[in-house]
């Protein structure tokens, strides 16, 4: 210790063109009391420690070299909580571990801020999944959270709690950006909607996003692999947005309007990706078709519903061959550029049964029964199997 903390006093004191004597005075001390500091014949006392860390601007573990081994710890804690991959899992039952190990992380690492947004996330995913996200048409038609039900969600609650620190106190742009959007949601579940805009209202434009901007700050081969990436990003931006605007009014779902919509939102896919290689987006082109298979069969277009479960599960079959470890690129002369390595678990195609719909609303119990009496079905689903 004592040679950690003379050579990190004389590194800071260099390092702030500083002498001695002026650290000396600093501190009230004598300079041959810093001298031997930095010659490792002494150390100060630890009630002088603090006021050394004060003066060069430093916390005390970073004073000690601590530092290094604060943040293994830390980038620990964090990869193991990512290894739960809850968001990604269907059973739902490791959340409380993971949540222990979180809890017991900021008990070590008080106030760290990138374990308290971790665990500010895995409190949002544990109330959806315990509690449930529950929704309703009003008499008018559109769609409405179950506020007073969500009031009683003591996940969303802890998780508010936090994100608000943290949108307050934080000075790391990604830990606010991610507190807002936790924040914007939760607010809205709960019917504070004054206090979800004004979170929102904090935030950039589009044009000021970090894809827009991207493309916008460099040229040539970067430029042309940013534009393909913000291009994509759009496209499955604007087709969530799209069914979205879809199910917040059931009247839509009288007409095949939102059939047309859907496979609006789709084509642009094979706009951007013009020879059918999407990459990791064939995934949730994948979902649109199920959506749209939903849509087609309540509308008693059946045979079109069982086109687009074979389109789904065709983008399904193309996204799982990407899981071999390595980085690949895009073809299509937009997004030629665009290179990404899948990190999400293997599997998809066989859940595609377990995920159809996708998107739950409206209702689509009565065509879940009809859908899977039909034979053709049964025989969709034995092929995700194969």
């Amino acid at each position: 210790m004592q040679l950690t903390i003379g050579n990190k006093i004389r590194e800071l004191r260099r390092r702030e063109g500083r002498t001695q004597e002026m650290l000396a005075d600093a501190l009230g001390v004598t300079s041959q009391a810093v001298s031997r500091w930095e010659s490792g014949g002494s150390y100060p006392d630890m009630e002088i420690v603090p006021a050394i860390a004060n003066y060069f601007g430093v916390s005390i573990d970073h004073l000690f070299g601590y530092d290094n081994d604060r943040q293994i710890k830390i980038t620990a804690i964090l990869e193991k909580a990512h290894e739960y991959n809850l968001r990604y899992r269907n059973d739902g039952i490791w959340f409380d571990e993971c949540l222990v190990l979180l809890r017991n992380g900021l008990a070590e690492f008080p106030g760290n801020e990138s374990i308290m947004i971790e665990l500010a996330e895995t409190l949002c995913e544990a109330g959806w999944r315990r509690c449930g996200e529950r929704l309703y048409y009003d008499e008018q038609g559109f769609l409405q959270h179950d506020h007073l039900r969500h009031l009683n969600n003591a996940y969303w609650d802890e998780s508010i709690r936090i994100c608000e620190h943290l949108a307050e106190q934080t000075s790391i742009a990604d830990i606010r950006t991610r507190a807002t959007g936790i924040l914007v949601m939760l607010y809205r579940n709960i019917g504070q909607y004054e206090k979800a805009i004004a979170h929102a209202n904090a935030m950039p434009t589009i044009q000021q996003s970090r894809e827009y901007l991207l493309a916008d700050g460099t040229d040539g081969q970067q430029q042309a692999r940013y534009i393909g990436e913000f291009l994509l990003c759009c496209a499955k931006e604007f087709a969530e947005q799209m069914i979205f605007g879809l199910i917040v009014n059931r009247a839509h779902f009288d007409s095949d309007m939102p059939i047309e919509k859907v496979k609006g939102a789709i084509a642009n896919f094979y706009l951007v990706c013009d020879d059918k290689n999407m990459g990791e987006y064939h995934d949730f082109v994948a979902k649109l078709y199920l959506y749209l298979s939903r849509l087609q069969y309540a509308r008693g277009y059946c045979d079109d519903a069982f086109s687009s479960l074979d389109m789904a599960l065709e983008h399904e079959k193309a996204y799982e061959a990407l899981f071999d470890g390595c980085e690949h690129s895009l073809t299509a002369p937009l997004v030629s550029f665009v290179r990404f390595t899948p990190d999400h678990v293997k599997g998809a195609v066989k859940d595609l049964a377990d995920e159809w719909p996708f998107w739950c609303y409206p209702d689509f119990s009565d065509i879940e029964d009809q859908i899977k009496a039909d034979p053709r079905w049964v025989e969709w689903a034995n092929r995700l199997q194969a």
